[in-house]
């Protein structure tokens, strides 16, 4: 029996309300489920639907999109690293730059084919036919383009006509895809380099010098002791490696206890924890910058417990939990800016830093933090700190 015919009115609708959900939304999983069961009602015996794309990402070298009939959809992150640039090399992406192709044909339910680990998947859970196209997007970043990949389930495979209608719908698909990309690098890129609280105020609009406010923040400072020296004598890209291991140790129970650092201050970092309700007697955001102070000095102790055993030099911690009014926003140029925070209560963390090493503490917390803190602290003394007009309490836990 002849496979049904393709409905023009359906393949067209198709392509209009994937323009349509493109320009709308950003919601490329909701789309990409729209596309193929679209294509499914038009007359494509579509059984699986891929798109891939590379990834401006500091742990994704590129993701793939794919939907399968009766399955829905599945993410397949490629990291960076061995294990990522080896599934790329063995890819049918890989085999048509290397072949310097941008579409192929494979039928497999023949022999055809060549011998890769994708081709060999899809054979043995009932694929017959897979066809990948690569699209090009404009130079000039590490987005370059993506692959499309379609693939049927049906004896005989895909026909002429319904190859045709798929290779037809090729640059629609190519276009919602950079769209898609494009806005998703966008977020990424600022939440990378931002972290994602400023990266969404950024994207909203605040873009311009002066917009900034005053908000109540819990606020966390890490310092490195001895780097400056470390630096000095060892090998730099090594240095560099080991302060990444410290701060991977010393940043991350910060995000998982609800902070986020704003700026990395060369062998140390700023973070802050947004306070709800600056006046409410029960203050989350200074118990979360405790719990994430305290795991931080663990961590970091485990750390160099390691690096001692390799017989690799070791760097202490130092914290200070501070709380006050910041302004946060955009402070610089007029085309050069940096969404931060600054202000008095900044400098008054920066100051009390100073007395972790005169006082052997690795964790110094002010009065004004510890005033807002439920955990039993002891005083460690009054100081007067430079800039700062009178002596300043300070407190360490017990």
């Amino acid at each position: 029996m002849a496979p049904p015919s393709i409905s023009p009115s359906a393949l067209h609708a198709v392509q209009t309300r994937l323009i349509a959900q493109a320009v709308a939304s950003n919601a490329g999983e909701a789309i990409v489920t729209e596309l193929c069961e679209g294509l499914i009602a038009a007359g494509i015996p579509l059984w699986r639907f891929s798109l891939s794309v590379p990834a401006i990402d500091p742990l994704l070298r590129g993701m793939s999109l794919a939907w399968r009939r009766g399955e829905g959809l599945a993410l397949f992150p490629a990291m960076h690293g061995p294990e990522g640039e080896k599934s790329y090399t063995g890819s049918p992406i890989a085999w048509l730059k290397d072949n310097d192709r941008e579409v192929v044909r494979w039928r497999l339910d023949g022999t055809e084919a060549p011998d890769l680990p994708l081709l060999s998947e899809l054979r043995a859970a009932g694929a017959t036919d897979y066809l990948l196209h690569l699209v090009g997007f404009a130079p000039g970043n590490a987005i370059e383009g993506a692959g499309l990949s379609f693939s049927t389930d049906r004896a005989g495979g895909f026909t002429p006509e319904e190859r045709d209608a798929l290779s037809g719908l090729v640059p629609t698909i190519a276009l919602v895809t950079a769209k898609l990309t494009v806005s998703h690098t966008l977020r990424e890129v600022a939440s990378t380099y931002l972290g994602p609280a400023a990266a969404e105020r950024v994207l909203s609009g605040e873009t311009r010098r002066g917009q900034s406010a005053v908000v109540p923040a819990a606020i966390l400072l890490v310092d490195l002791r001895g780097f400056t020296a470390l630096a000095d004598r060892d090998d730099p890209l090594k240095v560099v490696g080991w302060l990444d291991e410290h701060f991977d140790a010393l940043g991350k129970p910060v995000r998982r206890h609800g902070g986020e650092i704003l700026k990395f201050l060369g062998d140390g970092f700023l973070a802050v924890f947004s306070v709800a309700d600056s006046d409410a007697p029960a203050c989350p955001a200074c118990a979360g910058a405790l719990a994430a102070a305290k795991e931080a000095l663990v961590r970091n102790d485990e750390l160099n417990a390691a690096r001692r055993e390799q017989g690799l030099p070791t760097l202490e911690a130092d914290i200070v939990l501070h709380f006050g009014p910041v302004v946060y926003g955009n402070v610089g140029t007029d085309r050069r800016l940096d969404f931060t925070v600054i202000g008095r209560a900044v400098n008054e963390a920066s100051r009390i830093e100073r007395l972790c090493d005169a006082l052997d503490r690795p964790l110094l917390i002010s009065d004004a933090f510890a005033r807002r803190c439920a955990v039993p602290l002891t005083e460690v003394g009054a100081f007067e700190l430079r800039g700062i007009e009178r002596a300043q309490r300070v407190w360490a836990l017990r």
